[in-house]
Parts: structure tokens; C-alpha cells; sequence
């Protein structure tokens, strides 16, 4: 029957409408913080240093910030850019929590699996927060991590990379799967995001930690060794499944993951290059698995050596090995990672290349160069303040290093210097790159607050509802009116309801589906109304030609425990009585096969205090999910409070 077994699509032009909106308005909060930080900057350093600010220039001697350090952040800065664009795909409000992360906690334990679904209600209660939150605190992150070199701004964000990993490793990818079956790295194990947490918690270490880099880089290449040789055992285990190409006239598991990646859409010349690994694959699966094993086994004990000699050369090898044999994989098997428009991040490959390579950066002697120092310019003293030590306040105005010979201080910069309140004397001392980690952090709060407060908050987004019903349809037509009788065997006229707003829907009251639903949802949608309760009837119309006597209506009313709802309303009639209401209200209704419940299309009509019908809309349930209910609650209730507020 039109309008019945609707489904919630990540398609849906009113999701990615209100996504593509909700992302616009925040990048312009994003662009006004920018603009604040810079403009309160430049006045700050006016203030104290003057018009020209060449009161101090950059201290000598800067710390000169390790390689393998470097590259972790601004390695993972990138790839955390990178994944915040991905989340803006259209797609992600309605698609990411039930087509993505839902199906990958499916084969966990039931305790991992009721972790995940608290984040994924969480997400279908606010999808398009959820979202744009997603997208703003990666994008964030990762401008954070560029911008902040050294200092505290700089941990902080190393800090915020590993908390928000970790939220992500647990409630997006099941703990990386790892209490699953199955567990390879050739699938991305032990999970992406687990390794932004080790980068983000090695960028958070106090800058003395790196100024040995070869300690941490030999314990980060030690590690990786002891991560490839643990996979090379996991591969190599028999009775997974992965030395065979078919089992059982069944794909095996290598087989089957390389099949489910190149069914997804993607460029053709990479749908080629995928499927046709996985045809070589399931003719060769004992060889293709004998080689990830030895593969693996290699590179693990080669770093693992390399870290405990601390031997650069054998380092590099390993490094270039497992660098080689990691894109093969993220080609080959993960596929890139990042297509079908669901896809969060490039997987797991990229982000254990960078870790390791900084293992090796670590180990590996610096380069020595000889640099002629730069002349330094007016532009530079402007824009390369020394950053002020994490651990130490700003120096007061009257304690700043005086003027160099020949740089005469600015006319008025000392008093004005000491009129100035010391925490703007700070800011104005501080760099252009500790304005914009201020910045990036701002935008990883446009995120995060918004979704805080629909965290806070119990009701869902009626904007699931809205996608799976489509948009109301605006009425201004009367009601044509009927008389029936109720679950208590009254006779009740629509018109004698005058004065009351009347949410109108038609139900079998012997129904095992919907119908259920939909009452509930009618029922959460008056308490939602609270006060404004009072003030509204709620009624619904027997949508059954065979099973309409009183009994079963009086029947239904208890089954939901709507006995309670003191406005609630269920009636029924004779058959003629009723086929004239369905008639009137558009509703079609017949009787399934066995005789049992009846299809008819779900509808809600919201008829005002004037015996006028407002709107109408589809009021299916969809899934019939604990989000989806809860927003149907949500747009009944709206729908009835917008009346109600309506001359």
C-alpha cells in the first residue's frame, strides 16, 4: 500500500539539505572566529608595541623541532583534514551510523555491540549535528596540528587528536574490531583510529621527551616490529579462512573482503585492478596469503632489530618494505578506503606508514647543513614573536629585553606597554601560529558544543521523520465530519471536538507492524506537548474491514497502554460508517492475505481548533528504531504546537 514499509535513505534530499545548510552556517562562525582572533591580535600588538612593533625580535636559537616529530604532526594533521572533508560527503547524516558502523560492530560480542549502539542512537537522534559536529572537530584537529608547533597549544592538540580517536576507534569502529572474528591488518586492523590515538599521545609528550628523538623513535619502531610480527602471526593461524581462495564453494575470508570492497562505487580502472586481485586471489589464495604472512614476519623482526641495534641502514630497509607491502595492501585489498560516499578516512595503511617512518626519522642521524642566518626584517620581528614557555607566564612589560643598538623603540611603546593588562600583553607577544591554533580550536568547538547540547538533549531531530514521511502536505480544507464510536462504546462526533486541535490517524487494531508504532509515537508526541496536551485530541479511525467491533479497539487501547492517555481516542463503526471516513480522508484500505491484519496507507492529519485540516503527512514508521519513533514523536508534536500557535 502506498506510504507503508518506508526506510530511511542516505539520500534523502531533506537530510542532505539541512546538512549542506547546518555546514554553511558554521563555516561562517568558523571564518568570524578567524577574523576576531586576527583583528584582536594586530590591535593588542598595536597597543603595547606600537604602529611598528620592533620592540623584540625572534630569540636566536628556536628549538628546532625533531623530523620524526614533524612528521607525525603534520603527517596526521593531514590526514585528519583529510577525514573531516570526507565526513562533509552528503551522504553521512543518514547513511554513516546504520549502514556503516552499526554493521561492523555485527559480529562483536553483545557488550561491544551495546557500546556501539549507544553511539549509533546518539547519532540517529541528531544526525545532521552528529555530522556537521564530526566534520568540524576533525578539520579542527588537524589545522591544530599544523599550526602548533611547540608549547602547550601544541600538546593540547595532540591531546584533543587521541581523545577524539578514541571515541572514535570505540563507538565508530567497534574497537577496531579486534574482539571480532577475523581480525587482520589486511583488513585494517587493529583499527585507523587507534593509530591517531598513538599520534596523538606521542605529540602530547613535553618537548624534552623529543629532544633525544632517537629513544622515541626506536621505541615507535620497536613497536610497529612488535605490531607486524603479532599480524603475521594472526595471518598465518589456520581454520581463519584466509589460506583458502574458496571454502566450501564459498568465498574465503580474503576472497570475500576483496570482492565486497570492489563492489563498491569507485573510478573503473581501480574496479578493474581490485577485481581482478580478487580473481587471482581465489585461484591462488594459499600463495597470496603465504605471502602477507612472510611479508609481515619480515618487516616486523627487521624493525624490531633494527630498533634494538639502532642500526639506521636496516631501519630504512624495513621501513621501505613495510612502506611497499602496506600500499599494495591499501590498493589491493582496502581499496582506497574512501569511496561509495561513506567512506570517514583512507583506512588504516597511511596512518601506520607515517607511524613507522617517524620510528625510523627518530633513529636515523640529522643531516647537518650549515645555514647562513637571515637578515632579520621588520615583517619577520612581526610575525615571529617567540612563543612564550607553556610552563611560565609572560614577561611583564617592564622586564622586556631592551632594543637592540640602532632599533630605536617606538615613541610612547613603554608606557603604553605598562598600561596594558598582562594577559593581553601575552597575546600580543604571541606568534601568528599561536593565534591560529586559538582559531583551530575554536572550530573544533563549533563542533563539539552543538553536539554537546543535543547530546543533553532527550528528544530526537524530527528531521529523520520528515526523510522517511517526505514534506507535509499545507491544507486549508474542512474537515469533513463523521460520528463513531470509541473504545468505551461512546459515540463521539469529530465536530463536537471544536475548540481542540485533533491529530487524526487510521490503525488495524489488530495490526503486529506499524500500527503499534504509530500509536506509540502519538503518544510520546502528547507527552512531548505537555501543557499544551490539554488542548489536543488524539484519534485514530479502525483501518480494518473484518476485525472493527468495539472489542477490539477497547483491546488495542490497552495492548499500548494508552488507557491513561485521557485524550486518546480510537474509534470504529459499521463497515459503511468507516469506508465513508476512509473515503473523505483518502485512505485505502484492504484486507491481507489470511484474512488477519489489513494494508492501508499511514496517515497523519493535524485538524485545527476550527474543524480545519492543516496538514497532512505520511506518518509510517520506517524502521521503527528507537530514533526513528522518537522523531515521528517530535514532528506529531510540532506539527500539533505549530497549529495550535496558528490564528
Amino acid at each position: 500500500m502506498p506510504g507503508m514499509n518506508s526506510t530511511l535513505s542516505p539520500a534523502s534530499p531533506i537530510l542532505t539539505s539541512a546538512f549542506r545548510s547546518a555546514l554553511l552556517q558554521q563555516w561562517v562562525i568558523v571564518a568570524v572566529i578567524f577574523v576576531l582572533l586576527l583583528l584582536a591580535w594586530f590591535a593588542t600588538r598595536t597597543a603595547v608595541f606600537g604602529a611598528m612593533a620592533r620592540t623584540f625580535h625572534a630569540e636566536a636559537g628556536s628549538w628546532p623541532e625533531p623530523r620524526a616529530r614533524r612528521l607525525l604532526r603534520v603527517g596526521f594533521g593531514v590526514l585528519w583534514l583529510f577525514d573531516g572533508l570526507l565526513q562533509a560527503q552528503p551522504q553521512m547524516p543518514g547513511g554513516l551510523a546504520d549502514q556503516v558502523i552499526q554493521p561492523t560492530a555485527a559480529t562483536s560480542p553483545g557488550w561491544v555491540q551495546d557500546t556501539v549502539n549507544y553511539g549509533v542512537n546518539l547519532w540517529d537522534f541528531h544526525p545532521v549535528q552528529a555530522a556537521a559536529a564530526a566534520v568540524w572537530i576533525q578539520v579542527g584537529i588537524g589545522l591544530w596540528l599544523l599550526v602548533a608547533v611547540r608549547g602547550r597549544s601544541a600538546r593540547l592538540a595532540g591531546l584533543a587528536g587521541a581523545a577524539w580517536g578514541l571515541i572514535v576507534w570505540v563507538f565508530g569502529e567497534a574497537f577496531g574490531g579486534i574482539f571480532a572474528p577475523g581480525l587482520t591488518v589486511l583488513f585494517g586492523a587493529p583499527g585507523a583510529a587507534l593509530l591517531y590515538v598513538v599520534a596523538g599521545a606521542l605529540l602530547a609528550l613535553p618537548e624534552r621527551t623529543w629532544d633525544r628523538p632517537r629513544q622515541p623513535g626506536r621505541l615507535l619502531l620497536a613497536g610497529s616490529g612488535v605490531f607486524f610480527l603479532g599480524m603475521a602471526l594472526l595471518q598465518a593461524w589456520p581454520g581463519r579462512g584466509f589460506w583458502q581462495g574458496t571454502a566450501g564453494g564459498n568465498l574465503g575470508s580474503l576472497t570475500s573482503m576483496i570482492a565486497d570492497m570492489a563492489s563498491t562505487s569507485q573510478p573503473r580502472p581501480l574496479h578493474a585492478i581490485v577485481a581482478g586481485f580478487g580473481n587471482f586471489a581465489v585461484a591462488h589464495g594459499f600463495a597470496v596469503n603465504l605471502v602477507a604472512v612472510i611479508a609481515l614476519a619480515a618487516v616486523g623482526a627487521a624493525m624490531v632489530v633494527a630498533a634494538m641495534r639502532a642500526d639506521a641502514r636496516l631501519a630504512l630497509l624495513a621501513v621501505i618494505a613495510g612502506a611497499v607491502f602496506c600500499l599494495a595492501d591499501w590498493v589491493l585489498i582496502e581499496d582506497l578506503g574512501v569511496f561509495g560516499g561513506l567512506g570517514t578516512d583512507p583506512n588504516s595503511m597511511i596512518p601506520l606508514i607515517v607511524l613507522f617512518t617517524a620510528g625510523y626519522l627518530g633513529l636515523a642521524p640529522v643531516p647537518q647543513r650549515a645555514v647562513a642566518p637571515a637578515p632579520v626584517t621588520e615583517a619577520a620581528t612581526l610575525l615571529a614573536a617567540p612563543v612564550p614557555d607553556a610552563a611560565e607566564p609572560p614577561e611583564p612589560a617592564a622586564e622586556a629585553p631592551e632594543p637592540a643598538t640602532g632599533d630605536p623603540q617606538p615613541a610612547g611603546s613603554a608606557q603604553r606597554s605598562g598600561r596594558v593588562p598582562r594577559l593581553a600583553h601575552g597575546f600580543a607577544r604571541a606568534p601568528m601560529g599561536v593565534v591560529f591554533g586559538a582559531g583551530a580550536l575554536g572550530v573544533v568547538l563549533v563542533g563539539a558544543a552543538p553536539m554537546a547540547l543535543a547530546t543533553a538533549n532527550p528528544n530526537a531531530d524530527p528531521i529523520t521523520a520528515q526523510a522517511i514521511a517526505g514534506s507535509s502536505g499545507q491544507f486549508d480544507t474542512p474537515a469533513a465530519n463523521f460520528t463513531l464510536t470509541n473504545q468505551n462504546g461512546q459515540q463521539v462526533a469529530l465536530s463536537s471536538l471544536r475548540g481542540k486541535v485533533v491529530l487524526l490517524t487510521f490503525l488495524d487494531p489488530v495490526c503486529t507492524t506499524d500500527c503499534p508504532l504509530i500509536a506509540q509515537e502519538m503518544k510520546s508526541a502528547d507527552a512531548l506537548l505537555g501543557d499544551k496536551a490539554s488542548s489536543a485530541e488524539l484519534v485514530a479511525v479502525v483501518a480494518n474491514p473484518t476485525y472493527l467491533s468495539t472489542a477490539y479497539v477497547k483491546e488495542f487501547t490497552a495492548q499500548e497502554n494508552l488507557s491513561q492517555v485521557p485524550n486518546w481516542l480510537f474509534l470504529t463503526g459499521s463497515l459503511n460508517q468507516l469506508k465513508d471516513v476512509w473515503h473523505d480522508y483518502g485512505i485505502e484500505v484492504e484486507n491481507l492475505p489470511a484474512g488477519a491484519m489489513a494494508a492501508h496507507n499511514d496517515l497523519a492529519i493535524v485538524i485545527d481548533a476550527n474543524g480545519t485540516i492543516r496538514q497532512e503527512l505520511s506518518d509510517d514508521p520506517g524502521p521503527g528504531t528507537s530514533a526513528t519513533k522518537a522523531s515521528f514523536a517530535s514532528l506529531l508534536a510540532d506539527s500539533v504546537a505549530q497549529t495550535m500557535s496558528k490564528p
